[in-house]
């Protein structure tokens, strides 16, 4: 089984979306995220995600070292993650993929929550493309899960 982990700095809002779609385009893949310093879900990104269908509140911010095991493909998705990340084995490819970070967006509870769907967007559509080259896309749109 294919395993990849998602890893950003608070393991807050984009590793997490990020988790929850690839568990919903790639349900052959066993799919972790962790955080250089994990600061908790961020509710704004459990609502982008329920307004994909996609259920994360089961999902749980947590420190990389707690991730056990090695994975095939790691995906930093910010700077400092990719800079600051502990040496975390990858036996396929290690890939960056810089976003900016929702949690830091400013305006009222929509524009924030916009935001949030904008970077959901992007990382799906990233996904959507890796898992298709890697072969690893299910068939289908995504799928509502809950995890």
């Amino acid at each position: 089984m294919t395993r990849i982990l998602f890893v950003c700095t608070g393991n807050s809002a984009r590793s997490q979306m990020a988790e929850g779609l690839a568990r919903a385009l790639a349900p052959g893949a066993e799919v972790a995220s962790a955080g250089t310093h994990p600061v908790g879900v961020n509710p704004l990104a459990v609502e982008a995600m329920r307004e994909r269908g996609i259920d994360i509140t089961g999902q749980r911010s947590k420190k990389v070292e707690e991730v056990p095991g090695e994975f095939d493909y790691v995906i930093t998705l910010c700077d400092d993650a990719a800079q600051n990340c502990p040496v975390v084995p990858a036996r396929c490819a290690r890939l960056h993929w810089g976003l900016p970070d929702p949690a830091g967006a400013s305006g009222d509870r929509a524009a924030r929550l916009a935001f949030f769907g904008k970077v959901r967007d992007d990382i799906e559509q990233r996904l959507r493309d890796w898992l298709r080259q890697e072969g690893l896309l299910a068939a289908g749109p995504a799928r509502k899960t809950h995890v």
